[in-house]
Formats: C-alpha cells, sequence, structure tokens
C-alpha cells in the first residue's frame, strides 16, 4: 500500500475546528469532507449551508481557541491525529464514521500493531481480575496490543497484564484526565510504557455522554474484542455491540450463573460470540478467513450540485420522521439524484433540522 502523504499543517488545523464545530459530529465532519474535499473549503461553505438550511448561526470555534487546545495539548507532551494523517489507526478509520481526531499521550505506534480489545466489570471479582491479567499478558505475548478503557476492575486488570507488551487506554475524557483517580499509578505507567488516547480537547473532565464514543474508540482500534465479566445492562456490552456492528469478532469468558457479573459474557455466546478460555481461541479464530466490514468507499457527493434549490430542501425535509430512513430511500421517493439528496440533508443537519446518522441513515 502507497502511504498517504502528510495534511498540509492548514488543513490540519481546519480539521480539528471543525471537528470542535457545534452540531458537527463524526458523520456530518465525514460529508463535509466528502463534499468540499477539506475542511478548509468546508469551514468556508459553512456560513451558507446554514443560511440555506434555515439555520441562524453556528458555533464556529475561533481560530484563537483552537491554538489554545492545541498549545495545551504541546505542553503536556500530547501528540494530535487528525483523520487523513498517514499515521491515523487503519482498523480505526475503517469504522463507518471515523472519529475525526485523537488526541495520544505515549507511543501512538501501538495503535498500528494487531490490537484486540479486553474490557469488563468495573466491580469485578478476584477471579475475573486474574483471568483478564492473565489473558492479556499471554495476549502481548503472542503479539497483539491490548486495548481497554482505564476504568476499575476488568479494565485496569488487563492493562495491568499488557504493560509489558503494549497497551492502549482509550479515555472518555481529555488524555490529562485521570480518572478514576485510584488508577493514577496504572496512568502514569501507561503514558510511558504504551499510549493514552481520547478523542476530547485536552483538560475535559469525562461526563456521561463520553462514554459511548470512548467505547466505540475501544472497538474500532481492535480486531476483537474479549468480554470478561459484564452485567446485562453494561458499557462492556455496548462494547460488544459495537464491535459486531465494526464486523469485528466478540468474544466471551463464560462464568457461573450463580454471579450476576456472568450474565453479560453468558448472554453473549448466547448470541453467537466465541467463546473464550485462553489465547489458543483467539488465535484460531483470527486464523480464520475473514473480512472487516468497510464504509462504502463512493462519495455520495459525487453528482452533487454547488447548490440545493430551497424547494427541494423542503421536500426533503418533509419526508424525514423520527424512524431512521435510509439516503437512498428518500432519493427514490423523491426519483432524485442520491449526491442532491445527500447535500440537502447535510445542510438540514447543519441547521439543526435532521439528524444524520451512520450507514447512510437520518432522522428528523
Amino acid at each position: 500500500m502507497t502511504p498517504r502523504a502528510p495534511l498540509p499543517e492548514t488543513e490540519r488545523f481546519a480539521r480539528l475546528r471543525l471537528a470542535r464545530t457545534d452540531r458537527i459530529g463524526p458523520v456530518t465532519f465525514k460529508q463535509l469532507l466528502d463534499r468540499f474535499g477539506g475542511a478548509d473549503r468546508a469551514i468556508e461553505a459553512l456560513p451558507d449551508l446554514l443560511r440555506r438550511g434555515g439555520g441562524h448561526g453556528h458555533d464556529l470555534p475561533s481560530v484563537t481557541d483552537i491554538e489554545a487546545e492545541i498549545e495545551a495539548g504541546t505542553r503536556l507532551g500530547a501528540r494530535l491525529i487528525v483523520l487523513g494523517d498517514p499515521d491515523y489507526p487503519e482498523l480505526l478509520a475503517a469504522v463507518d464514521p471515523p472519529p475525526p481526531l485523537l488526541w495520544t499521550l505515549g507511543d501512538a505506534t501501538l495503535m498500528a500493531r494487531p490490537c484486540i480489545a479486553v474490557v469488563g466489570a468495573r466491580i469485578a471479582s478476584a477471579g475475573g481480575q486474574r483471568i483478564a491479567r492473565g489473558l492479556s499478558q499471554q495476549l502481548g505475548e503472542a503479539g497483539h496490543v491490548v486495548v481497554s478503557g482505564l476504568a476499575r476492575g476488568i479494565d485496569a486488570a488487563a492493562h495491568l497484564g499488557a504493560l509489558p507488551t503494549g497497551t492502549v487506554a482509550v479515555l472518555g475524557g481529555g488524555v490529562d484526565d485521570v480518572y478514576p483517580p485510584d488508577n493514577a499509578d496504572l496512568y502514569r505507567q501507561i503514558a510511558e510504557q504504551g499510549c493514552i488516547v481520547s478523542e476530547s480537547p485536552v483538560g475535559a473532565r469525562a461526563q456521561a455522554k463520553d462514554f459511548p464514543r470512548r467505547n466505540r474508540i475501544i472497538s474500532g482500534l481492535s480486531r476483537g474484542v474479549i468480554v470478561v465479566e459484564a452485567e446485562l445492562r453494561s458499557g462492556s456490552l455496548i462494547t460488544a455491540r459495537l464491535a459486531g456492528d465494526q464486523g469485528r469478532d466478540v468474544f466471551a469468558v463464560p462464568g457461573s450463573p450463580l454471579d450476576p457479573r456472568s450474565r453479560g459474557p453468558n448472554e453473549l455466546l448466547r448470541q453467537g460470540a466465541i467463546l473464550c478460555e485462553g489465547v489458543e481461541d483467539v488465535e484460531r479464530a483470527f486464523s480464520t478467513l475473514r473480512t472487516l466490514r468497510e464504509p462504502p468507499a463512493d462519495n455520495p457527493f459525487a453528482d452533487a450540485p454547488d447548490e440545493v434549490d430551497d424547494a427541494f430542501l423542503e421536500r426533503v425535509a418533509a419526508l424525514l420522521s423520527p424512524t431512521p430512513t435510509p439516503r437512498d430511500e428518500l432519493a427514490r421517493a423523491l426519483s432524485a439524484p442520491v449526491g442532491i439528496v445527500a447535500a440537502a440533508l447535510l445542510e438540514l443537519s447543519l441547521a439543526g433540522r435532521a439528524t444524520l446518522l451512520p450507514g447512510g441513515l437520518v432522522s428528523l
């Protein structure tokens, strides 16, 4: 594969600025890049797009704000990787849609090696922690980088087991947000020997809404996700579901039906997860021929016009409902090219009148 050329610094700056703009999530970010070919041009076009979509201004961060974020990362010794950079992790780039950027602290090259996630309960049993630690050690010795979320319990045990061979901790807050505080020593060791990763700005403190995004990066970096202990309603099962959506392998360590923490893995096994009792089960699964699910290669904006007619915009808006609808279905209903429908949906999204979802779906 031919190495990608580095992005110009002005474009990297613009991508960070666009990613921090209000109402621009990963789906909208990727579609703006597809439509305009870069963040610089997308930022120039934003005022017109908002006006045509019926929006009333936008919260584009100032140049000073973005410079301050970059300066905070530089002071910390952190490194910014934006979507399109040559060292953006290849597996994560295949997620639909990929995170617009990553802040990293430590050895970012670990993300380019074969990664596997090990996740589980925060309030974990001593046996579960022993399994996670031993399994992660074996995975590391077999050449895998272990990815987890630096939480108490299973996550912490997984990181400890893989410290000598390479581990990546994905955080909900910024790369300087040590949470929980009792993992401060483990955080320091990972920053020195492994890699800390976050989508959030440096200095940001983790909030509940940040953890689903964190879990999506954990699974997106990894070829597979191993769940050791988890209750039925838990972030670990969300990570497993995201892994399945991304076309990654889902493994589960079985447990006693008398322990509520075994209900999550046992339910995953009922749903078809791969039984994991040791590293051999992982190696066996990875040796089978398979293809990771990748986003469509075509650009939906290939036949999009420079401007969308106001009347057409309203026709598209009238077809939207709270139920997610495929973009192609809207195009068929309107007997219109997908490109003009995609452009109209992008403008409605920026104006807060539509929500763009992964997989080409959209809702009111």
